[in-house]
């Protein structure tokens, strides 16, 4: 009988053994919003006792309308992100530790200070950012062919599998993020531009957001932890041999290749 432990353990179980498989939301139709983000806290928490990891930040998934509009929602979902996700620049990823990887480039923050809802606005969402900088999410959804229903892929985690970070820090006064330009390329041809107006009109919107939903929960962004905004264009496959490069108009560039 499935209950919220055993979805967490479930899809544990399922990036552990690189297996991606059908939608628990199939077996146990009874899993709505609110206990799949409760399976999500509980699967960091899995991951934070058995891998010894902590958790470093926030990320958020399906920011861009259109995404919303097909999985039937009028907000991002929002999950975490821990120390062990984390690549280093220049650090490769081996394709076949995840089950069918794909990346997005990323605006994001680091907290100054801490931002908990509700009533958190775009002004003093970005009031409480220290810096700005160019990153690559990783994705990795443990259902088959990425097909899942809202709650599978919130309790999912959100696909979190990995990100990487750019060297190059900003201040947010010095950006114009919504303009703020993003070229997506693979192997040095571009596939996708967009700017950070294509994360809620502005990412600091998402970051508002983040905070309010995570409010609603009893949790709050704490200071000094990362925010991964969104993906500003779709994500793109990774496979061994090939480099995807983000490059942005004020924040520099950053890659990923894979192994």
């Amino acid at each position: 009988m499935w209950d919220i432990d055993r979805v967490a353990r479930e899809l544990t179980c399922r990036a552990t053994a690189r297996r991606a498989a059908g939608r628990i939301t199939t077996e146990w139709p009874e899993l709505d919003l609110a206990r799949a983000y409760t399976a999500q806290d509980r699967l960091v928490e899995l991951r934070v006792q058995e891998r010894a990891e902590t958790v470093v930040g926030v990320k958020l998934g399906l920011t861009s309308e259109a995404k919303q509009r097909r999985m039937g929602i009028s907000a991002p979902l929002t999950a975490w992100v821990t120390n062990g996700m984390r690549l280093a620049p220049g650090e490769p990823l081996e394709v076949a530790s995840l089950i069918h990887p794909r990346v997005e480039p990323e605006i994001v923050f680091e907290m100054a200070e801490d931002l908990a809802g509700p009533g958190v606005t775009r002004e003093s969402a970005m009031r409480a950012v220290a810096s700005v900088r160019a990153g690559l999410e990783v994705i990795d959804s443990r259902f088959v062919d990425f097909s899942f229903a809202l709650p599978d892929v919130v309790a999912d985690n959100a696909s979190a599998a990995a990100y990487v970070v750019g060297d190059m820090v900003v201040g947010p006064e010095a950006l114009d993020l919504a303009a703020e330009p993003c070229t997506l390329t693979v192997d040095g041809e571009s596939v996708a531009k967009a700017t950070g107006a294509d994360v809620q009109g502005h990412p600091g919107e998402a970051l508002a957001l983040a905070a309010n939903a995570l409010g609603e929960r009893g949790h709050r962004i704490k200071k000094g932890s990362l925010v991964l905004t969104g993906g500003l264009t779709d994500a793109v496959f990774l496979t061994p041999g090939a480099t995807v490069t983000a490059t942005f108009g004020h924040l520099g560039s950053v890659s990923l290749s894979g192994t």
